[in-house]
């Protein structure tokens, strides 16, 4: 078989193990198929190949398969976002939306920091109103005040801003929190809610069950009566809640009376202590999006059954009823978005805080030096599906280098370095572009007899042996060993490799990877240090710059008085 099949078929070989933890024969022969315009001509030859190829690589150890599906994550990067760009267009559309009578809300919980996940609600939002000529507004659906924190507003309105996201207007569930006990006596009043007093589990049971609870059949004077003392702060919290009357033995589970009030006595770092009876998410969120004017709403699939129920709260009220579109997720594959699970690592100080580098959150990928360009090309190409969309995080990658490499300063960078002596008599003047291909001017130097190389770039040297310093010149290795030493030769190198000259600067790089294993399993070794020396001119790079260490990576010097780096992508 001829060089470029096999390489197809091992390529996609490679990115089906990546994407399913094992290659499939009929998975990788249908890509491969589908590759090869000639192919219905040789199709036994092409199986057999695949079957070869995918018995080989399914044998590769994990290290190695990643290295492999490294060298093509730029051209799946490129072929997915071709496929998306095909396939999304018709999906960028909100059924029964209207031109220039348009609003929607973007809807963060204040109870932790933004993540990638978050950012395909508020770039869909923000685009919708572009599309449709209307309104986008940010709300804070803050009615938990156990969990609610001013940190965090404060940080998602930062990382918004840092987004390059504009709001219309924002507003506060927890302002409107007279208003929901209108609402609630509205509701008792229409003999559509009950005060229900009985235990967490003997609820769970009755819903399972799909049994009335014994308090429904309250009349609307003994709930009213009821409600006004859960006001009044004469219950402690799970002695009573407010339930909504829908139908115990609907098939949704989501309608079997779903709470629509609870007692939450924590301080509100918004309201203090002045409420203690607050609406939960059934209540507060169709609620709001009615009274302030929204006309669609764009949320995640996970809350399709509570569509029916948003409309009977809705006319029990007798408020609009906005459009409610499902979307799907987007998940980061190995990585950790749950706020419990993040709270809990945080608190154990086994990572660094909410911006640990190999977290996806806003602020961890904002010190790795991903830019806000990138997570918004990587978020919306998915546009709007059903399909959860779980991708590795390559892929964000991909996308940032994209946006990095026409501007980023090129440098040398050497790991674990090593000295290289030079038989040299007087001094070089050397002059290298900070940018291959972009005037972004030069890196002077002067060489005299000692430069330094990497370690790894130092292993099966021998005497006799030629290579090329990078962007220097030529040389032959005259003695292998610590410190190596050779002569400046014009013989030709069979390879070309890192250096800096004398003037350098110790640093170190953090690398951050993968945080959970495929099991969920947390890797305490998800992040490792890099340490060597970058040549001088790191010396004029800026704090927070991401420059690229040639032949390593994009790199964010995040703290410069330490010459501290952190690998971008």
């Amino acid at each position: 078989m001829d060089k470029k099949s096999q390489g197809i078929i091992r390529k996609y070989a490679i990115k089906n193990a990546i994407d399913y933890g094992k290659a499939s024969v009929g998975s990788v022969l249908g890509k491969s198929l589908s590759m090869m315009p000639d192919a219905k001509s040789r199709i036994n030859e092409i199986k057999a190949e695949v079957e070869r190829v995918i018995n080989e690589v399914n044998a590769l150890p994990k290290d190695r398969l990643a290295a492999e599906y490294k060298k093509h994550q730029e051209e799946f990067a490129e072929e997915y976002k071709e496929k998306v760009e095909q396939t999304s267009k018709p999906k960028m559309v909100l059924e029964g939306a209207v031109e220039g009578k348009f609003a929607i809300r973007y809807a963060p919980a204040p109870s932790g920091y933004m993540h990638i996940g978050h950012t395909k609600a508020a770039f869909l939002a923000t685009e919708f109103a572009k599309i449709y000529k209307g309104k986008v507004f940010l709300y804070f659906d803050d009615t938990n005040p156990e969990k609610d924190r001013k940190e965090y507003v404060d940080a998602i309105k930062k990382d918004l801003k840092w987004l390059g996201l504009k709001f219309d207007d924002e507003y506060y569930s927890s302002d409107g929190m007279e208003a929901f006990y209108g609402y609630a006596r509205q509701l008792i009043d229409a003999d559509a809610a009950y005060v229900c007093m009985c235990s967490a589990e003997a609820i769970k049971k009755d819903r399972f069950v799909g049994r009335e609870c014994k308090h429904r059949g309250h009349s609307k004077k003994e709930n009213a009566k009821l409600f006004s003392d859960m006001v009044a702060n004469k219950y402690d919290e799970g002695q009573a809640i407010l339930r909504f009357k829908g139908s115990m033995d609907s098939q949704n589970t989501a309608l079997r009376d779903p709470t629509l009030m609870r007692i939450k006595k924590d301080k509100h770092y918004r309201q203090g202590t002045k409420y203690v009876v607050w609406p939960n998410y059934d209540m507060s969120t169709p609620i709001n999006d009615s009274v302030h004017g929204i006309t669609d709403a764009v949320r995640t699939k996970e809350y399709e059954l509570r569509d029916e129920l948003d409309a009977m709260i809705l006319d029990a009220l007798k408020l609009r009823k906005p459009r409610i579109h499902s979307d799907s997720r987007l998940v980061i594959k190995n990585n950790i978005t749950h706020k419990r699970e993040l709270n809990e690592l945080i608190s154990k100080k086994i990572i660094t805080g909410w911006d640990d580098p190999r977290l996806v959150t806003l602020a961890a990928l904002k010190k790795r030096g991903i830019q806000p360009a990138a997570i918004k090309e990587f978020a919306l190409r998915f546009g709007m599906s059903k399909t959860d969309s779980v991708v590795d995080i390559e892929m964000l990658l991909a996308e940032n280098k994209k946006i990095l490499d026409p501007v980023a300063k090129h440098l040398f960078y050497v790991e674990n370095p090593v000295k290289l002596m030079l038989d040299a008599d007087e001094e070089i003047d050397v002059a290298i572009k900070v940018h291959p291909s972009k005037d972004m001017g030069e890196r002077a130097y002067k060489i005299t007899d000692t430069v330094y190389i990497s370690g790894a770039d130092t292993k099966d040297l021998k005497a006799g042996e030629v290579i090329r310093l990078k962007d220097l010149f030529n040389i032959e290795i005259t003695k292998a060993g610590k410190p190596i030493k050779a002569k400046m030769t014009d013989v030709k190198g069979s390879k070309s490799i890192q250096w800096v000259p004398e003037t350098y600067i110790e640093c170190s790089v953090l690398v951050p990877e993968n945080p959970l294993d495929d099991n969920g399993k947390f890797i305490k070794s998800s992040i490792k240090t890099s340490r060597g020396y970058v040549e001088g001119f790191a010396d004029d790079i800026e704090e927070k710059e991401v420059v690229q260490f040639e032949r390593f990576g994009f790199c964010i010097l995040h703290d410069k008085k330490n010459m501290q780096f952190i690998f971008s992508s």
